[in-house]
């Protein structure tokens, strides 16, 4: 990962040249899933660092071993937890802390039967390695508020103060303090988060579990080194583009304990609508002041508070991180 610097020898895309690029970016990805259709296929990536991380090389395999392998069948009943009670709610509302401006609500689907659908999937390593996270794909309208990062790196280009406004649960106004210029820092988020584009919704809503994992990177200092697969797990994330279910939305889905998944579409999936990109924004722990559920009348759950896990049942996950 690096800083990007501007200058006047950089590659610059016209107007026309960014438009052509969106209209790439649609028609490969239809045509790809055309050919490899999302229902019939599945993989599984796993990430372990090379020797290139540093002179620690050898103690940090040890724990991103220990961080591939932790047991899901504990992370399975935590996990529950979080989802039972994020699926009374209307709404959760994501809090920073200190000079973290994060202050963002985002809506949730109703469920028409609760005792046999949720709106989160129980994410463990059968399908996603490292285990450590609870996702849904949130609903657009009602989903507002401010998502800041104070440092944050996406597809290995670092960006400083990342700040991202949302309105129904697209995005209206997008700054960060990567140049002097306020037009250079639109943009290079314009290019590298929107790829192009005018806005993006809100594709997924993640709160990750993995303490384990961010225990790690603060031990080593490796945070901005780790792949997202890890970094995702390591506090609540956020995705701007297609969800996760992306072109593969019919795909019935149960949790563990039985039942149906039903949050997996938004708006513009549902008229068969995609954007060909998904990028996760991950608030470390350490800039979280809460995560609370509010529910009819206002009822609020918390399921963080100052940075650690509050909800009963998921106590044994502020462990690693005392």
């Amino acid at each position: 990962p690096f800083t990007p610097k501007n200058k006047e020898t950089a590659l610059r895309l016209s107007e026309k040249q960014q438009k052509l690029s969106v209209e790439y970016q649609n028609e490969s990805g239809r045509i790809a899933n055309e050919y490899m259709k999302p229902e019939e296929r599945s993989f599984t990536i796993i990430a372990y660092p090379i020797p290139e991380i540093g002179e620690n090389f050898e103690a940090i395999f040890e724990e991103v071993a220990k961080v591939n392998t932790l047991d899901k069948e504990k992370y399975k009943k935590i996990q529950q937890h979080l989802i039972d009670a994020l699926d009374q709610g209307m709404e959760v509302h994501i809090k920073g802390a200190g000079e973290n401006e994060t202050d963002l609500y985002v809506a949730m689907h109703e469920l028409e039967d609760p005792e046999k659908e949720t709106n989160f999937e129980n994410c463990l390593a059968d399908v996603n390695i490292p285990v450590g996270e609870v996702f849904t794909s949130p609903k657009l309208n009602g989903t507002s508020g401010v998502l800041h990062v104070s440092e944050v790196y996406l597809r290995d280009l670092k960006f400083i103060d990342l700040r991202l406004v949302f309105k129904d649960g697209m995005i209206t106004e997008y700054s960060c303090r990567n140049f002097e210029s306020e037009e250079d820092n639109k943009a290079y988020i314009k290019q590298n988060l929107l790829y192009n584009r005018e806005t993006l919704p809100m594709g997924e809503f993640a709160v990750g579990t993995n303490t384990t994992a961010y225990a790690m990177a603060q031990k080593f200092g490796i945070l901005y080194q780790l792949p997202i697969l890890i970094v995702e797990k390591m506090g609540p994330h956020f995705a701007v583009g297609d969800t996760c279910y992306s072109h593969s939305e019919a795909t019935e889905l149960h949790n563990p304990d039985g039942k149906e998944i039903v949050a997996k579409s938004n708006c513009f999936s549902e008229k068969g609508e995609y954007f060909n990109c998904h990028t996760d924004i991950t608030i470390p722990y350490e800039e979280l002041d809460s995560i609370c559920v509010i529910g009819l009348g206002g009822r609020k759950t918390a399921l963080i508070k100052e940075g650690k896990f509050v909800l009963p049942g998921t106590e044994i996950l502020n462990e690693p991180l005392t």
